[in-house]
């Protein structure tokens, strides 16, 4: 195993790929060296890292030469290209977009919930999607303990999970309907300033978007559970940072409020945030920074024999994004799956 390794960052200009720099620093992840990717259009730009300004380089082939890990913060089309390119070159490539998640030759994990998938790995491993990663997270202990029968989740995304255009998209309509102005459309399909907008991704056939699909079957992959019913609601709201999810779920033994909590407080990467009535629950603003998972509003739903409802947030560019995949990246060493 080495003591060192040399990282490449594909879209390191990005917010996701900015958040994965910032997180191999505060987790002092052994980087020996670092090259950091983009377009040609952000070449030559220079981003500190480890205190230095490191220069952004064309993601071309021979950029992942001599690489042990490539982490992919690109879309779907550039890491069905760059991917597989960097596993040929000798890189484990961690990918965030939608390109191997459904492959069955490829993992994917949330650490804290399926670490094992990483054992069989060959050279190209799935990061889920933000809201996927914050659910299963919590339904894994509830698993657990009682069995899952079925997943009904509506979720409340903020713009920055559309990326740095939907920030500026969002704060543009502030300003516009601050001013008195009409607000310009031009990143979403609607104004969502003082909106929600129920449409993220593409719309399917069966009236399903792309978003909600990828919650379905990324959910069953994780948990090992492919017969599982899920079914999913996605919707942008206007809030810059953090993932928000109404969930409920039935069990296939009955939990009690307290055993859930329970099972819920001795889950790794999750904190309990559920004091009703001391006004305790979690928010995106608290989740905003933190890299945990935030789960409150945990209550028994009298509608059906076994169910559960729950309130779960996180900040979508950290756990959601950048840190789990950079938790792949330390299971690969711990495990000595790399290097």
């Amino acid at each position: 195993m080495l003591s060192e390794y040399r990282v490449a960052v594909a879209g390191a200009t990005g917010l996701v790929g900015r958040t994965i720099l910032r997180i191999l620093e505060e987790r002092s992840f052994p980087v020996g060296e670092i090259r950091l990717l983009a377009t040609e259009r952000s070449a030559g730009q220079e981003i500190e890292f480890a205190g230095r300004k490191v220069k952004v380089q064309i993601a071309r082939p021979e950029a992942f030469e001599g690489m042990d890990l490539a982490f992919f913060a690109v879309g779907t089309d550039a890491s069905r290209i760059l991917a597989p390119i960097a596993r040929d070159r000798g890189a484990v490539a961690i990918d965030k977009s939608n390109a191997f998640r459904m492959d069955p030759a490829v993992p994917l994990v949330v650490p804290e919930v399926n670490a094992d998938a990483l054992a069989g790995h060959r050279g190209i491993i799935a990061s889920p999607n933000c809201s996927t990663i914050q659910m299963v997270a919590v339904l894994k202990p509830l698993d657990t303990a009682a069995g899952l029968a079925r997943v009904v989740v509506s979720t409340y995304q903020s713009v920055s999970g559309s990326g740095r255009g939907g920030m500026v998209e969002l704060e543009s309509q502030l300003q516009d309907l601050h001013s008195g102005r009409k607000a310009a459309v031009r990143f979403y399909p609607r104004q969502v300033a003082m909106n929600l907008i129920p449409h993220i991704d593409s719309f399917l056939p069966d009236g399903y978007t792309g978003e909600e699909r990828k919650m379905i079957l990324e959910t069953r992959k994780i948990l090992g559970l492919p017969e599982l019913p899920v079914t999913a609601t996605t919707v942008r709201v206007p809030v810059m940072v953090g993932h928000a999810e109404a969930v409920n779920v039935e069990t296939r033994r009955k939990l009690t409020r307290a055993e859930a909590l329970r099972a819920l407080a001795a889950a790794p990467g999750v904190v309990v945030m559920d004091d009703p009535a001391a006004g305790l629950y979690p928010t995106p603003l608290d989740a905003a920074g933190r890299d945990e998972v935030l789960v409150g509003r945990v209550r028994e739903d009298p509608s059906i024999e076994n169910g559960l409802d729950l309130w779960i947030v996180a900040d979508n560019l950290r756990k959601g994004a950048a840190t789990n995949a950079v938790q792949i990246a330390e299971h690969l060493v711990s495990a000595r799956l790399i290097g």
